[in-house]
């Protein structure tokens, strides 16, 4: 299994997401980690099975998302030989486009 390794934005994106659910909810701010914690082991796993749509889209070759269960988001990602890159942690209704063309690390 390859190891994952985030970029800055992915981690902000996920800060965000924990600190809105949290104020919610400290449980619900908990299943989200949950969420992402398995999502995350299914991209380790099956790194190949989460959608091209926006590789396709965007014309960013090797980008892959898979969705979170139970919540409206997002993980977008590529596998390098080495390891996996989570490149955002993204709500379904965000301008995806345009949050994935935000400058890189």
């Amino acid at each position: 299994m390859k190891s994952l390794q985030r970029r800055r934005l992915a981690d902000q994106d996920v800060a965000d997401a924990v600190d809105h659910f949290f104020n919610e909810s400290p449980a619900l701010a908990l299943r989200f980690v949950d969420a992402l914690e398995q999502a995350c082991r299914h991209i380790q796993k099956r790194p190949a099975t989460g959608s091209p749509r926006y590789a396709h889209e965007l014309d960013i070759p090797g980008l892959r998302c898979w969705p979170l269960k139970r919540f409206p988001y997002l993980v977008f990602y590529s596998e390098r030989s080495d390891a996996i890159e989570i490149w955002r942690v993204l709500h379904g209704r965000r301008d995806i486009p345009l949050w994935l063309t935000e400058p890189a690390d």
